[in-house]
């Protein structure tokens, strides 16, 4: 059985050739979201925290968009432009996944697309 795509409003259109998220094998996999506001494609904030902010409402609206929830995320990856801002980043991160978060890798990259500050993509039972 292949892939089922998953595509909605609730998160920012695919700026590239890949879906917002594919369900497979019992799981949704996302694609990493930026801060990006969906209903203009522009940055929700300046700042480490409100672009963390804005990219997990953005995880939330495509994997309630699969049937599933950020409760049923099991791993996430988080793509900071400068880990200076883990801090930042992480407060806004525990308000999302609170007493039980799922396994979690962070790491700095060179740079993101748009020049963002961060980018999260999360895999959920789905």
């Amino acid at each position: 059985m292949p892939p089922e795509i998953i595509a909605t409003d609730k998160g920012p259109k695919a700026i590239g050739p890949y879906s917002q998220a594919t369900r497979a094998g019992g799981f949704v996999f996302t694609a990493g979201q930026l801060g990006l506001d969906p209903a203009t494609g522009q940055f929700a904030a300046d700042d480490v925290a409100g672009q963390t902010r804005r990219a997990l409402q953005n995880l939330q609206g495509i994997l309630e968009a699969a049937g599933t929830s950020l409760a049923q995320v099991v791993k996430t990856t988080v793509f900071l432009a400068d880990m200076n801002d883990f801090a930042a980043m992480n407060a806004v991160y525990a308000e999302f996944f609170g007493t039980h978060p799922p396994a979690r890798s962070a790491v700095q990259v060179a740079r993101l697309p748009k020049d963002g500050k961060v980018e999260i993509e999360a895999v959920a039972i789905g």
